[in-house]
């Protein structure tokens, strides 16, 4: 592997478009610097690259980027989790045009986040907490979407359908216009399949995109983002992977919004405020099949509100000084009830808590360095206040070579259920907030990047499914580290063809055990954390001829990793899970507007289970037609 790794940087000449940095990053400090002075790592993906690959979900977009590992329970719409350089699947803030998605405690679903709209996705991995608060412990992902461009105002309208296997259809329409001032983009999408099983694995997904961006003067801007998803997803599978359930469902629907604005209020000096809202409704059932037969519904309302203030000072040559104060709110109320041969045990949850946080950040060139410094001072009304800080350096050699390091830490509070579960479960609402402390070093120069990582982890919250008398069922334990190496390399071998490789050398080891009622050992000190595995390998070549034909052949090995299997007695579940490999293939053809589409995924339709128990997506083709926007 090292010596394909070598081969291929030797062969690299210039980056290629999709993995190599923008000349101006937004996610990693907040407000827009120049990525040659930014020392965290990150990662930028197109929008226009991801449609051209077939890319539906952002999911699928994220799971070749270095340190990210993509895990889902088996058919197109089932629990889709996100682990990144070693962390928990909660350890990662995810955006929407400034809006996070998680819910309160980090927790996110990726299976419903599509690509629809969307312009660029940008992944900063590493500690972020300076500047987001809670949830951004190894990492943020923020996914900007279109809000138009300017012209003559004459919209431009464009249509995409699809049909592939499963019997599965994605259509979509779109519009895109605006003028000199004003420009707006909105699409409407909707995603259905039958599912990979036989009964019950129906999946719909269906959402509402629109963006408006207004632009009155020079010196002032303002934008504003709706989105509406409404899924619907029918499960078979039990918590081993074997198909019991013919009417087992969940859904999810509701809107989030955000409204931003930017005033230049003198010479280098400017301030944007922002207010972001997401509502969802959750819902699950799980009538029964049969006499007799286990129970369990729940319905949800859930609710998280942001607004900031940033008042940012630049100096024209590089040098930036930010300010900020941030408030959120987070509600949640909702039922549940558990019913069984051994009793009923119905539930409720109605609670809510919020935090102000205040940060400075520090972006300053001199000479061939830059040094960019910030900190952070959080007051939650639940757990009190938490401070967290960055530091980086960036140092450019001659030839296009940087070298550049970081240090920081980042924290996440706990979730409601967390906290405040009562009934079946009792939650602990002294948990302290999971901490994290990280340090990196990379070195780069054109379409190579190498990076070394170490984060420790601390206060970690765990489960104890069988807890003394009158004590919860969650606590704190500390902890674990994970360290690891990226390599990112890309670069065009002819005016045609151009590819990318990606890799990652991850490992993991807990510090101190976990429950005593651990039978499986998912926390036992020296052993690594689970579905983290140790390798993984992402190449890529594109071949592009004149703008209208493009090839684009891609595939992901993931190497051994541990995890439970359910379907094993208690205390044998803890097995290594065997290596995979996923191979896809896109391709389209331009016939003026209208363009031709096909792809193919998992092509040699490897089977090899990327969770115990669970069935594989065999190989899924798509045939369609774009009608471009523009």
């Amino acid at each position: 592997m090292n010596v394909t790794l070598l081969v291929f940087a030797l062969a690299v000449q210039q980056p290629q478009d999709t993995v190599v940095l923008k000349p101006v990053v937004v996610t990693a400090t907040r407000v827009p610097v120049a990525a040659d002075l930014v020392a965290s790592a990150v990662t930028v993906l197109r929008g226009v690259d991801l449609v051209a690959q077939g890319v539906r979900t952002v999911a699928d977009a994220l799971e070749t980027v270095p340190g990210v590992h993509i895990v889902e329970t088996g058919s197109v719409g089932g629990q889709t989790s996100l682990f990144m350089r070693g962390g928990e699947s909660d350890y990662v803030k995810v955006l929407l045009d400034g809006v996070p998605l998680n819910q309160a405690g980090g927790g996110i679903d990726l299976a419903n986040l599509t690509t629809d709209n969307v312009d660029r996705i940008e992944i900063v991995r590493g500690p972020a907490s300076v500047l987001y608060g809670s949830d951004a412990m190894t990492g943020v992902v923020q996914i900007f979407t279109r809000v138009g461009a300017g012209g003559t105002g004459a919209p431009r309208m464009g249509a995409e359908l699809r049909a592939g296997t499963y019997g599965s259809t994605d259509g979509a329409i779109e519009l895109l216009g605006g003028t000199p001032r004003v420009g707006y983009a909105a699409r409407v999408s909707r995603f259905s399949s039958d599912g990979l099983y036989a009964y019950n694995n129906q999946y719909r997904n269906s959402v509402v995109n629109a963006g408006v961006r207004v632009q009155p003067d020079a010196r002032t801007d303002a934008s504003l983002t709706y989105r509406y998803g409404d899924d619907v997803y029918h499960f078979p599978t039990d918590g081993t992977g074997t198909p019991v359930d013919s009417n087992q469902h969940a859904a999810e629907r509701g809107p989030l919004f955000s409204v931003s604005a930017r005033r230049v209020l003198a010479a280098h000096l400017d301030a944007r405020i922002s207010a972001s809202l997401k509502e969802a409704r959750l819902l699950y059932d799980n009538p029964p099949d049969s006499a007799g037969d286990v129970t369990f519904s729940s319905r949800d309302w859930v609710r998280r509100a942001t607004t900031s203030a940033l008042l940012n000072w630049n100096s024209g040559t590089g040098t930036s000084l930010t300010w900020g104060i941030e408030y959120e709110d987070e509600r949640q109320r909702g039922t549940s009830l558990f019913s069984a041969s051994y009793g009923t045990f119905p539930d409720s949850v109605r609670v809510q808590r919020n935090a102000t946080g205040y940060f400075t950040q520090a972006v300053i060139p001199a000479g061939r360095a830059a040094l960019t410094l910030g900190g952070r001072l959080d007051d939650n009304s639940q757990f009190g206040t938490h401070a967290t800080y960055r530091g980086g350096l960036v140092y450019r050699l001659a030839a296009g070579l940087r070298l550049r390091a970081s240090v920081g830490t980042g924290f996440k509070e706990p979730t409601f259920y967390e906290n405040f579960a009562h009934g079946f479960v009792t939650g602990n609402p002294s948990l302290d907030p999971e901490r994290s402390r990280s340090w990196e070093a990379g070195i780069e120069r054109g379409g190579i990047a190498v990076a070394y990582f170490n984060q420790r982890f601390r206060d970690l919250i765990e489960y104890n499914p069988a807890p003394p008398a009158g004590q919860p069922n969650y606590f704190n334990v500390d902890g674990a580290v994970a360290d690891g190496i990226e390599i990112e390399a890309a670069g065009a071998f002819s005016r045609v063809v151009s590819g990318s490789l990606r890799y990652t050398y991850l490992h993991t080891r807990v510090v101190e055990s976990g429950a005593p009622g651990d039978p499986d050992g998912l926390f036992v000190p020296g052993k690594s954390l689970i579905r983290r595995p140790a390798h993984t390998l992402a190449p890529q070549i594109v071949a592009a001829w004149s703008n209208r034909a493009r090839v684009t052949i891609g595939g992901l090995w993931v190497g051994k990793r541990d995890d439970l299997d359910f379907r094993r007695p208690v205390g044998q579940r803890r097995v290594a899970v065997q290596p995979y490999t996923r191979v896809n293939v896109a391709a389209e053809y331009g016939l003026g507007r209208v363009v031709l589409t096909g792809s193919a995924a998992n092509v040699f339709n490897d089977q090899r289970q990327e969770l115990p128990g669970f069935r594989v997506m065999g190989r899924v083709l798509f045939l369609g037609l774009r009608l471009a926007v523009d």
